[in-house]
């Protein structure tokens, strides 16, 4: 070895790659990648962007301990056609937070100094090592909408909702170190990030470095579009890497998705999202990182970008990355960066080889798809999954089909339906005797707000702008004023049943919007401002009128929800409403004028002028250079300088809340958002080995494409259901339930509500929805987690039973922490989505696969069956794991099943019981 080589190996630079760089923002040290290929490690030039920054990472953090010289060559030759099956370290650079996810997150970092102090250790020990942001942003209902009161009003019953959170908060960012708070009333997470949080290059300790998070929301991927590596993961891994832990993954592969072209006139980027997850859903991305290259990147906006790039976790992709080029600089000058930053952002990633330019050499990929951008068709997306693409033209058909085949609703008959319905006799069929008897195809009287009208199926009750997917992009919200400025002069109006709501992603939104001069416009069909935050694309979406939620009910309606949000799924928007349909800003204000989906918008009049002529939608919709010529005279960086130079203060009702201080957290008793967690008390200093599970019931059988918020619901809180119960038991009234996303705080309703989506179909308990499912001992039906009480009570395992996609959706930690919580030991599926799997083992809980071909039904496991898995603690990542399903008979079905165990760290996290457990350990014992 010569001397030069042992050096560096003895300065923690075993390749020799550290080196200086000169930025207006000062001299660096960067680790260069060339000389990874100058060593014959790799045809590094040629490696996909994303995996360079992988790379970046470990050649950083190479230190022969967490990160080893062979982490560094793996990843350097990566293989596109088959990448090495090898597990790789990834730290990332910070951590991003939103309160719902983030406040149990600061719940286990308190609940954790408490078990140090417990355990003898040093509480202090319990800190983020890494720089965290947490946003609230996740709270604000709509309560009050289409009046200028509103934002008011709702901010007031926001602070009003979540005093206890808030407080517990704001002691969290004086207790921990590198802990910040943007508070409520300022914007979503992702969008902050977006314009605010990110800088393109982090430096620490004069070193620089390729900016790169992990996010406890799915929708973390935004960032991507301004070249940041970052993705969503459960709240336990976020806490992980916060404590120093890398994120333990297998190398990816990396998909290439090739653009051209640009967008045809009347097409949105809220189109282009959608066409690029239908394509790529269907291609198969799980697991797999998404990269876009080609010419039609030079033409694309970096907005445009960040919401492809969000919408991820929709298509299942682990990333949707777009490269560090020239629009990523004009990107930051327009949001205001430093031009130092973006002086050291431009030179690091030239340096590094890593600036994307029309030149660049296309990268290695494992698979390619390609889109002409011009082939773009206005869409919508439902009406219960985000990847279900619709072409506008085809949407009256497509929710004809719908309510009569998703929702068991007949349609309105024509003259030769209605003769094939009759018999031959002359007597009506059963079959159109239903179809005459149902109130939703003639319409409910409904008399609200002075106004009496028909409520049918297919009405908008709710026309949502909301979500960062689409309130990030200045083209779709400066497109939907325009075309509310066109509609009202042609004296079109908002129909009187639709809830209209404007909940932007930052104030910059609040600020081009009235420099545009189109916020009287918006206000005046409804669109006033409600909040700054998720709203109704979590479920926050506040209650129907009650004349309206009362009709709905009482006639089994199938009304729907448009919404320019990225999750639609079942019991999501709100629990009145079963058809929920994505749709990009403008056509949200179209919808709420149409006051349908009913209709054909390409070819059917949206309504009537002042002289009773028929308007069509192309007669409002602006065109391309009109977006274009209004987004370049009403953005300005001063506007993004001025918003966030002071995003940190909040609103007075956040400067005013008093909040305790402290090392460790005074737990209250009587508290109904905060408790202590559970999963650290009485825990042993050293783990159990692992053994078998044995006697263990099934107290979940669900089907394919069951959700995080099937499994963990984020929305309303039943007053009948178990955490209603509870919440009732202990002084809270109805009105003041707020939800399950604000109440993830406090296990026991978090546990109550596990499984408890009210559109969840367990097939323990036929015939029904909700929280159900069959006592097996018995054959009594109960809920959920009073069935699993008495299965504790009597020492007996669970399981639970599944499809495939299971626990698509966001990433909730709830849905893993919950399920572990009811005693459920192990979920076998037909196939898990990358997060949840992960936050299973996270919490000590083992997924398990059925092999290719088997399923439950095609095994005949119908879950009244007795399961034994047999395990030892020689277990490895992904081996055949041996499940025996006892029948009442006695009869016993075999079958073996895959491990989802899938890196030696996970199984040392399964162990422990949990990541959680093993970081506690492993920091008593240093």
């Amino acid at each position: 070895m010569s001397s030069e080589k042992a050096d560096a190996m003895s300065s923690g630079n075993p390749f020799g790659a550290a080196d200086k760089l000169s930025t207006a923002a000062g001299e660096f040290t960067i680790h260069r990648l060339n000389k990874l290929q100058d060593e014959g490690l790799g045809d590094i030039a040629t490696l996909p962007f994303s995996i360079r920054v992988l790379l970046e990472s470990c050649l950083r953090n190479c230190d022969g301990f967490v990160v080893g010289e062979e982490d560094v060559r793996n990843i350097a030759g990566w293989s596109a056609d088959a990448p090495k099956s090898v597990e790789i370290p990834f730290k990332p650079g910070r951590v991003v937070l939103q309160d719902f996810t983030g406040v149990p997150a600061v719940v286990d970092l308190a609940a954790l100094r408490e078990a140090m102090v417990r355990m003898g250790g040093d509480p202090k020990k319990i800190n983020p090592l890494v720089p965290c942001d947490l946003v609230i942003d996740h709270s604000v209902q709509v309560d009050q909408f289409a009046t200028p009161l509103a934002l008011q009003f709702n901010v007031d019953k926001e602070f009003e909702r979540n005093r206890e959170r808030y407080e517990f908060l704001k002691w969290g960012q004086g207790a921990f170190k590198n802990f910040g708070v943007v508070p409520p009333a300022t914007g979503i997470v992702h969008q902050v990030n977006l314009e605010y949080l990110a800088s393109g290059v982090l430096t620490a300790d004069g070193t620089a470095y390729p900016d790169s998070l992990v996010g406890t929301d799915s929708h973390t991927t935004m960032i991507n579009g301004l070249g940041v590596v970052g993705w969503g993961v459960g709240g336990i891994e976020a806490e992980a890497v916060m404590l120093g832990q890398p994120i333990y993954m297998l190398l990816p592969e990396v998909v290439g998705f090739e653009l051209s072209g640009e967008l045809p006139e009347g097409a949105t980027a809220t189109d282009l999202v959608l066409t690029v997850t239908q394509m790529l859903r269907q291609h198969g991305v799980v697991g797999k990182f998404v990269e876009f290259f080609g010419p039609g990147l030079d033409h694309m906006s970096l907005p445009d970008r960040a919401t492809i790039a969000n919408m991820a976790p929709e298509y299942g992709a682990t990333m949707g990355f777009f490269p560090v080029d020239a629009e990523t600089l004009r990107y930051m000058e327009r949001t205001g960066r430093p031009k130092e930053q973006r002086d050291l952002v431009e030179r690091y990633y030239k340096e590094q080889g890593m600036f994307r330019t029309a030149e660049s050499p296309t990268p290695r990929f494992s698979s390619t798809l390609r889109l002409d951008l011009g082939n773009v068709e206005p869409s919508m997306a439902g009406p219960k999954r985000p990847q279900d693409r619709i072409d506008l033209t085809a949407m009256k058909s497509q929710w004809e089909q719908d309510l009569q085949n998703t929702f068991g609703k007949s349609t309105p008959a024509d003259d030769s339906t209605t003769t094939s319905m009759v018999d031959e006799g002359g007597h009506a069929t059963e079959a159109n005797a239903i179809a005459i008897a149902d109130p939703g195809l003639e319409g409910v009287e409904v008399e609200y707000s002075d106004e009496t009208f028909k409520l049918k199926h297919g009405a908008v009750v709710i026309a949502a702008i909301t979500s960062c997917t689409n309130t990030s992009n200045p083209s779709v919200m400066l497109a939907a004023g325009l075309l509310a400025r066109n509609a009202l002069k042609r004296g079109l109006q908002r129909q009187p049943w639709v809830k209209s709501s404007l909940a932007p992603g930052s104030r910059v939104v609040t600020d081009y919007l009235e420099k545009a001069g189109l916020t009287p416009s918006l206000d005046e069909l409804g669109f006033n401002l409600v909040g700054y935050g998720c709203t109704t694309c979590i479920g926050n979406s506040g209650p129907l009128p009650e004349p309206i939620a009362e009709a709905v009910q009482e006639n089994d309606l199938v009304v729907s929800a448009v919404l320019s949000g990225n999750r639609n799924f079942e019991g999501r928007i709100n629990q009145h409403i079963k058809a929920n349909y994505l749709a990009s800003p403008p056509l949200v204000v179209a919808y709420a004028l149409a006051g349908t989906v009913d209709i054909d918008l390409t070819h059917d009049p949206i309504g009537k002028d002042q002289d009773g002529n028929d308007v069509y939608l192309k007669d409002i919709w602006p065109s391309q250079k009109e977006i274009a010529d209004t987004v370049a005279s009403a953005l300005t960086p001063e506007m993004f300088e001025q918003q966030y130079g002071h995003a940190t203060e909040g609103p007075e009702e956040w400067k005013q809340i008093d909040a305790p201080t402290g090392e460790l957290y005074e737990w209250n008793a009587d508290s109904t958002y905060v408790q202590e967690p559970p999963f650290f008390v009485d825990m042993p200093t050293d783990p159990p080995p692992i053994e078998s599970i044995k006697g263990a019931r099934c107290l979940v059988s669900v089907g394919d494409s069951t959700t995080t918020d099937h499994i963990s619901p984020a929305g309303a809180i039943k007053k009948d259901s178990p955490a209603g119960l509870y919440l009732q038991e202990n002084g809270v009234a109805p009105q003041d339930f707020n939800s399950y996303g604000s109440r993830r705080g406090n296990d026991r309703v978090m546990t109550r509500g596990t499984f408890a989506n009210i559109r969840l179909r367990n097939l323990l308990a036929p015939g029904t929805e909700g929280g159900l499912t069959t006592y097996l001992p018995t054959g009594e039906q109960t809920s959920i987690y009073d069935a699993s009480l008495k299965y504790k009570e009597s020492g007996t395992p669970l399981v639970v039973l599944a499809g495939t996609e299971y626990g698509t959706g966001s990433s909730r930690d709830w849905a893993a922490k919950g399920t572990y919580l009811l005693g459920v030991r192990a979920v076998i599926a037909e196939s898990f989505e990358r997060i949840h799997r992960s936050n299973l083992v996270g919490m000590g809980v083992l997924p398990l696969q059925f092999r290719e071909g088997e399923s439950r039904d095609a095994l005949d496991l119908d879950g009244t069956e007795t399961f034994e898995i047999a395990l030892d603690d020689e277990l490895k990542p992904q081996q055949a794991v041996e499940v025996t399903a006892k029948k009442e008979n006695g009869d016993e079905i075999h079958f073996v099943t895959t491990c989802r165990i899938d890196t030696p760290v996970e199984v040392e996290y399964y162990r422990n019981g949990g990541i959680l457990h093993k970081v506690l350990r492993d920091l008593l014992k240093s």
